[in-house]
């Protein structure tokens, strides 16, 4: 199961890549992802849902950027990095499906696979920072 979600992570991520970078329809992108790619009836909806919930809470999602990493303007960011940050920040702060260290753990692995040398640790150290501030805030 475990591969399955990490698998529909990758797929929501290349979508969302490709959405921000050229601006292309979600829905279209997203069809044309899970087409190409085998996941479960599940993960189908999961990837598809991420993807939705990404585009639907985008200023929501970059507004939290700019307030844990505010030397790094978001329209400055790499785009595979902002969106693994939006992504994961979704996970965190909005869906609330997975544990808060499923969702880094996830990010940081999307980050590795996709990222450059740095994103793992910038990633880690951003969704870090978001995930001690929602603790604190949630007693």
């Amino acid at each position: 199961m475990a591969g399955g979600r990490r698998k529909a992570r990758s797929i929501a991520l290349q979508a969302l890549y490709e959405i921000d970078s050229v601006g292309h329809d979600p829905e279209e992108t997203i069809k044309r992802y899970l087409e190409e790619n085998a996941l479960t009836e599940e993960n189908t909806e999961f990837a598809r849902s991420m993807v939705r919930g990404v585009v639907k809470w985008k200023t929501k999602l970059d507004a939290q950027i700019k307030r844990f990493a505010p030397a790094w303007p978001v329209e400055q960011l790499a785009v595979i990095d902002r969106n693994i940050l939006r992504l994961a920040i979704f996970e965190v702060l909005i869906d609330n499906k997975v544990p808060v260290k499923v969702a880094i753990n996830e990010a940081v692995e999307l980050a590795k696979s996709f990222g450059s040398d740095n994103s793992p640790k910038f990633i880690n150290g951003v969704l870090g920072a978001i995930s001690t501030m929602n603790t604190n805030n949630n007693p």
